[in-house]
C-alpha cells in the first residue's frame, strides 16, 4: 500500500509536486499563443503555473490580475503530466478514490489510443470522438463505472465496443483476462497492434457485432458499454455470469444515465449510479414498433 499512495504521490500531493488543486487562474504572458477562444491563461498553484490548456479545463479561465512566478510551465507534449492532472482534476474529484483504477489511469498511455490527429484532444473532460458514433468515454465516466463495477483481479470481463483499446488497456490492468469486440475491422486491428505494442498481454480484440457479444468466450464476470444504449440486447445479457455485473450508460433522448445490472437468479436488476452521456452504440438502439 505505500509503494501505491507513493506512486500517487501521497494523499494531496501529486507527481507534478502540486498539492490539491490550482488555486487560481491568471493571464499570463504565453510560451505559446493560444489556440482557444481565450488569452492564453495558466492556473497558479503551490510550485509553478500550469497551462489551462494542460489543466483540461479552459472553460474556467477567468480575467484575473496578471501574476509572475519564475517556475516551470509544462508544455503541451508533457503528456505524463497531463495524465496525472487528468486524475487529480477530473477522476478524483468524481468520487472514484480505489488505488488500481487511479493508478492504472495514470499509467495507461491514453494518447496512444487515439488517432495521431487527436492526440491533443486526448486528456479533454470530454468524450473523444474515434469515428462515426464512435468515441473513448470522458475520464470521469469511465473512471466512475470502474468504480460501480469493483472489478475483481480473478475477474474476466467483456469490453463492449473497445475503439482502439484504451478501456481495455485500463481493465487489463484491473482483471485476470479481456475480451474486448469491436465491429469496425480497421479499429478492432488498430487496437489489438497498439495493445500489443504496449504489453498488453491479458486482452484480445475481437472483430464482430458488438450486439451479439463474444458467446465463444463466455461467460463472463463483469460486462461494460464503452457507449451508451437505449435498450441492451437479451444476447448480451445471457452472456453475464450468475451475479455479475453490467455497466451502461442509457440514454433517453439527450438526457442520459449510467446504470449498473446485477444478474440474480437468470435476470437483470438495474440500479442508478450516475449521470452520463455517451453516443448509443449500433444495435443498441430501441427497437421501433409500429401500432396499427
Amino acid at each position: 500500500m505505500t509503494q501505491v499512495i507513493e506512486k500517487l504521490g501521497g494523499e494531496y500531493q501529486s507527481r507534478t509536486g502540486l498539492h490539491g488543486f490550482a488555486i487560481r487562474c491568471v493571464t499570463a504572458p504565453p510560451t505559446r499563443r493560444s489556440q482557444g477562444p481565450c488569452n492564453p491563461c495558466y492556473f497558479v498553484a503551490q510550485g509553478g503555473l500550469l497551462c489551462c490548456d494542460v489543466l483540461l479545463w479552459p472553460r474556467f479561465c477567468g480575467k484575473t490580475d496578471s501574476y509572475e512566478l519564475n517556475e516551470r510551465v509544462y508544455t503541451m507534449s508533457d503528456y505524463s503530466a497531463r495524465r496525472t492532472m487528468m486524475v487529480d482534476t477530473q477522476v478524483r474529484p468524481s468520487d472514484v478514490t480505489k488505488f488500481p483504477i487511479l493508478e492504472a489511469m495514470l499509467e495507461v498511455p491514453r494518447e496512444s489510443y487515439v488517432p495521431d490527429n487527436k492526440r491533443e484532444e486526448a486528456y479533454v473532460s470530454e468524450n473523444v470522438v474515434l469515428g462515426a458514433s464512435r468515441v473513448m468515454l470522458e475520464p470521469r465516466t469511465f473512471a466512475k463505472l470502474l468504480d460501480a463495477l469493483d472489478i475483481d483481479p480473478n475477474e474476466v470481463i467483456l469490453d463492449i465496443g473497445c475503439g482502439l483499446g484504451y478501456s481495455t488497456a485500463v481493465i487489463a490492468r484491473l482483471a485476470d483476462a479481456v475480451v474486448a469486440i469491436e465491429e469496425d475491422a480497421d479499429m478492432a486491428a488498430e487496437a489489438q497492434a497498439i495493445l500489443s505494442g504496449n504489453d498488453v498481454d491479458n486482452a484480445a480484440v475481437i472483430e464482430g457485432v458488438m450486439a451479439e457479444g463474444a458467446a465463444k468466450h463466455g461467460p463472463y464476470d463483469v460486462i461494460i458499454l464503452e457507449g451508451a444504449a437505449e435498450q441492451v440486447p437479451a444476447a448480451i445479457l445471457e452472456q453475464l455470469k450468475e451475479g455479475g455485473r453490467i455497466g451502461c450508460i442509457f440514454m433517453e433522448g439527450a438526457l442520459g444515465m449510467a446504470r449498473i445490472g446485477y444478474k440474480i437468479d437468470g435476470d437483470v436488476a438495474w440500479r442508478f449510479a450516475f449521470n452520463a452521456a455517451a453516443p448509443i452504440l449500433p444495435g443498441f438502439e430501441k427497437r421501433k414498433t409500429f401500432v396499427l
